[in-house]
């Protein structure tokens, strides 16, 4: 059978902008020049097929019909050309008329066959047409777009006996219902063209309710779809260095990073490091880089990438409560545009084990110790692979006392049970780098890049030397100094801060490092005493809101040096002051009110503070010389990224230390040693105890093994040269089980199984020293036998810090006064605990006590320390409970916030023993009074990360109330409303209460989830 070349002349039209592959599924409706060839027997059988759709393969319309595209992609593009369905009748119509013609002889087998098939359907009282049934055949067709498929399909149904319907049930069609009387009359006997039948199957396709219709699937959030392409290359080709449009992260967490964090572009080195191998590939990764580099950065690039893409958790943990409250307020805004939760874990707040939730990922940001707790909750729950990504900042921690044993502690076990568990450290530039790399199984970046050139000087005398360490004498001479001093001015000032500090304010912010906290109140002092009057109208508007707010922290009092010393810009910065005071000043100096700050080394380890000029008063931290590491995190902060185009430091020296400074300057960083063994090998006997408290290793075989991965393990030879591992497990396992808080099954043996008791459990849960679970389990019994409920003092004494003691001596004077003020009920407390009136009255008078007396001192400390903790539950008025005792307020802060910590502690200790059950209810009640300390009204707005009791005061004031309140606030109207607020303080504030009112709702609701889940094992 021929088919005219007039037929051949049809021209597909493609309107359709998505297109689906077709590689390697060819049909006959493929078009002829771009199909695979077909064996003899396939040709001849499908003869008629070929035939008929040659209307398609004609080559002059082959440029507008790809077969990766779809042939029916887009009905108006076919129904709409009336010249390919008349061409489509037209050859309908001619192979008819040869059938009608009894042309039988000369059809192919296919033909007869179809014929056969008529006449069987017609049989069924039903018609088909023979054409599509012959060649719209099932195996043929399996690939065909959808279109395509619906016209087989009802091509399909007419011919099949089965399509002829019994049940009553109308049948529902494209969403059409079809009633019975309908489906049952007899069907006409007029045959439906290929045309109709056609447009049919294309109208029905195009009513069919799809899953997503194109409308929404063109609506669909760009963020998630990006995310899908990230992740679907992720998998196939984990090797790329480039998954997605911002290092595999929706093109959003850029606009975010620019809107947030006003980040243009990243720097070079930070688009190295995160196109690294190892990185691309998961390894384990230690970077470092100078301070101010632009670490973090890469940190959270990283942990964006967890969470979004590997839909895992991750563990940030930093050194300091303050550095964990500024980056929980600086990533909230993150959570809530990204939908992923920011989990606060500092001081008294966390939850162990975390809520489980099952929507949304979380971000955990600790501090070294709760990270170590909440470590530990998630093995014992067996929940540590939910953590796909955990980061360390100042990596080198892990060499400093007992805060670093915590740390490697935390990440041997992370090493140890989680294999898919990435880490990545940030660190300073260490001289054993190799020692942590070979701990951590982890790859090395390291890179000199700053984004402000530094110069580093030195000042002997009268002279300014540049710091050059390929000079032979390290120092190069760079100027002489020529300030006209006068003879008081120069007995005052002998180091000349004066005129080095105003080469550079009040246009540029300088910080002047001092050896004590009096050392940086005197020199805030002295500087002010001479600085020109024009000082004082420089931004004097923005510091009178800053001598406002200041005095509205201290309840209407202020200090007297600060008074003096903001109107001239200038304050000082130590542990001293207040958390709201310490604040205030940081937020002052970064918009740029304070142009100067004399503050001690903590502010360099602290918040970041950069400075034009880093002035070093002298090498020494009070009595201690300087370390490499503590020097060049102070030089660090000199050099604005964005503001200066320089940074430059100057260390003060005088002739006898100059020996010493070259080799501060000039000499290699110090090395990074594991301490476990610090402090008596207390931090390796902790680990021991949890490791068999959490089940991970329960002899002393395993217990090797374990700390051969850890960094005492690599660096045993230097850290215990004169014990190996054997011995030194050995040795503590011996201890522990001495003070009863692990037992063994076999004693004595190398096999033998290692159980620990209700004592050791309680230790390791509640985080509590080994030095003093034994003392405080005394204390705690012995309380409960005479608990004085009508008063907080006794419970408050029991959860004062014992390592606090040493810091604080008595007045006795003061101890007695403040004796004779409690109740009856209140002195007979004390003299139960050891400290009856007449102790305190010999004291107070200075007369001696008798030595069978002397181990009450002890006692009499600590209920020292516990009446200042009273009087401040009392009174919340930080500033007189300090004035009362002759202490600093700072020393008051420290206390108050070391006492809820440790109250927490006390709470998990009591929670693993039964007979310590009184206490649950008690100490979660005083945990939550001393973590804010403040009218009652205040604490749920206290809650939200950053927020002080200033703060807190000012929005209550300003009708936000409640967690709920501020969470709906406006940020622009809050800052207009709040005093001394900004848009970007307020932003922060905002987004942090919808943070945290996110994680309680969802807390309840996984509660809710629980309580009317059907148990696993419940009996059949």
């Amino acid at each position: 059978m021929s088919i005219t070349a007039e037929h051949q002349k049809i021209i597909i039209k493609r309107v359709c902008s998505k297109k689906r592959s077709r590689d390697g599924l060819r049909s006959y409706l493929t078009p002829a020049k771009k199909r695979t060839s077909v064996t003899d027997s396939q040709r001849d059988k499908h003869k008629t097929t070929a035939d008929l759709f040659k209307v398609m393969a004609e080559d002059k319309t082959t440029e507008f019909c790809s077969d990766s595209e779809d042939l029916f992609g887009d009905y108006d593009s076919i129904l709409g050309d009336s010249s390919f369905l008349a061409k489509l009748d037209d050859v309908e119509t001619s192979i008819r008329k040869q059938e009608d013609l009894g042309s039988a002889p000369h059809h192919s087998s296919d033909t007869r066959r179809s014929a056969k098939l008529n006449e069987s359907c017609r049989e069924n009282n039903e018609l088909t047409d023979s054409l599509l049934t012959d060649c719209l055949n099932h195996d043929l067709l399996i690939h065909l777009p959808s279109s395509q498929l619906v016209l087989q399909q009802g091509v399909s149904d007419n011919c099949s006996p089965a399509h002829v319907e019994t049940t009553s049930t109308p049948v529902v069609i494209n969403s059409k219902r079809i009633s019975n009387t309908e489906k049952d009359r007899p069907a006409s006997k007029v045959r439906k063209s290929i045309t109709d039948q056609l447009k049919q199957a294309m109208l029905n396709n195009a009513s069919a309710v799809g899953t997503i219709s194109k409308k929404d699937f063109q609506k669909e959030a760009v963020v998630t779809k990006e995310i899908g392409i990230a992740l679907q290359a992720e998998n196939s080709f984990n090797s790329e260095t480039d998954l997605g449009p911002f290092f595999g992260l929706p093109s959003k967490v850029k606009d975010l990073i620019k809107k947030l964090k006003s980040i243009d572009d990243l720097y070079d080195w930070q688009k190295i490091c995160l196109n690294l191998e190892s990185v691309q590939q998961r390894k384990n990764l230690i970077y470092s880089l100078p301070t101010s580099g632009g670490k973090t950065l890469v940190a959270e690039i990283l942990i964006l990438k967890e969470l979004l893409c590997r839909k895992k958790d991750a563990l940030l943990i930093l050194p300091y409560i303050s550095l964990v409250q500024e980056k929980v307020r600086g990533l909230a805004s993150f959570g809530l545009e990204l939908d992923f939760m920011v989990e606060e874990y500092a001081g008294s707040k966390g939850r162990f084990p975390p809520v489980k939730k099952k929507a949304r990922r979380s971000l955990y940001i600790t501090t070294i110790e709760k990270g170590h707790s909440l470590v530990n909750s998630l093995i014992e729950t067996n929940r540590l692979d939910s953590i796909g990504l955990v980061v360390v900042d100042e990596l080198h921690m892990l060499g400093e006392g007992s805060r670093g044993a915590i740390l490697e502690m935390t990440l041997a076990k992370v090493l140890y049970i989680s294999k898919e568990t990435q880490i990545i450290g940030m660190s300073a530039t260490l001289n054993n780098i190799g020692d942590l790399q070979i701990f951590l199984k982890a790859d090395n970046y390291t890179n000199d890049f700053r984004p402000v050139q530094l110069k580093e000087y030195v000042k002997l005398k009268d002279t300014i030397y540049e710091v050059d360490p390929k000079e032979e004498e390290c120092f190069k001479f760079s100027r002489l100094l020529n300030f006209k001093y006068s003879g008081s001015l120069q007995k005052m000032d002998p180091d000349h801060i004066v005129a080095l500090v105003t080469e550079v304010i009040p246009v540029h912010s300088c910080l002047v490092f001092c050896a004590t906290k009096k050392n940086c109140e005197n020199v805030a002092g002295m500087i002010c005493k001479y600085l020109a009057r024009d000082f004082l109208r420089h931004k004097e508007e923005e510091k009178s809101m800053l001598l406002a707010a200041l005095r509205s922290s201290g309840n209407g009092i202020i200090c007297p040096v600060l008074q003096k010393t903001v109107p001239y810009g200038v304050a000082y910065h130590h542990s001293g002051l207040t958390s709201d005071e310490r604040k205030l000043v940081e937020e002052a100096y970064t918009s740029q009110t304070l142009c100067l700050l004399a503050c001690t080394s903590t502010l360099a380890a602290g918040i970041n503070l950069p400075a034009r000029r880093v002035i070093l008063r002298s090498p020494y931290v009070a009595t201690d010389f300087l370390k490499r590491s503590q020097y060049k995190q102070m030089v660090g902060r000199a050099g604005r990224a964005g503001i200066d185009s320089m940074g430059e430091s100057i260390l003060i020296l005088q002739e006898k230390d100059k020996l010493s400074a070259k080799n501060l300057v000039c000499a290699p960083m110090e090395n990074c040693y594991s301490n476990l063994m610090h402090g008596e090998g207390r931090g390796l006997l902790s680990l021991i105890l949890s490791l068999v408290g959490l089940n991970i290793t329960l002899t002393l075989e395993k217990m090797r093994e374990f700390l051969s991965g850890t960094l005492l393990g690599v660096q045993e030879a230097h850290v215990s040269p004169d014990r190996s591992l054997v011995v030194l497990v050995e040795q503590s396992v011996e201890i522990l089980r001495k003070e009863g808080l692990i037992s063994s099954s076999t004693d004595g043996q190398v096999s033998a199984i290692l159980h620990i008791t209700k004592l050791g459990r309680a230790t390791y849960k509640g985080s509590v020293d080994l030095t003093y679970s034994n003392v405080l389990y005394r204390d705690l019994s012995k309380g409960l036998e005479g608990l004085l409920l009508n008063s907080f003092l006794h419970l408050v004494y029991l959860v004062t810090p014992y390592d606090m003691v040493p810091h604080c001596k008595p007045d006795w004077m003061i101890y007695y006064t403040q004796f004779a003020m409690l109740s009856s009920a209140e002195q007979k407390m004390l003299a139960a605990l050891g400290v009856p009136e007449s102790f305190l009255a010999r004291k107070a008078a200075g007369q001696s006590v008798k030595k069978s007396q002397a181990w009450d001192l002890e006692v009499a400390s600590r209920l020292y320390l516990a009446l200042v903790l009273y009087s401040l539950l009392k009174e919340t008025d930080l500033w007189r409970v300090s004035e009362r005792f002759q202490l600093t307020r700072g020393f008051v802060q420290t206390l108050l916030s070391s006492s809820s910590a440790f109250c927490s502690c006390v709470l998990h200790f009591t929670e693993e023993m039964e007979e310590l059950w009184p206490f649950k209810a008690l100490l979660a009640e005083l945990t939550r009074r001393l973590t804010y300390c403040v009218q009652a009204e205040l604490i749920p707005l206290m809650e939200v990360a950053g927020v002080m009791e200033a703060r807190a005061k000012q929005l209550y004031n300003a009708g936000y109330r409640t967690l709920t309140h501020l969470a709906n606030a406006d940020p622009s109207l809050l800052a207009k409303t709040v005093e001394n607020l900004f848009k970007g303080q307020a932003n922060q504030i905002v987004a942090s209460a919808k943070m945290l009112l996110q994680e309680k709702a969802e807390a309840l609701q996984e509660e809710v989830d629980d309580l009317l889940t059907k148990p696993a094992d419940l009996p059949t």
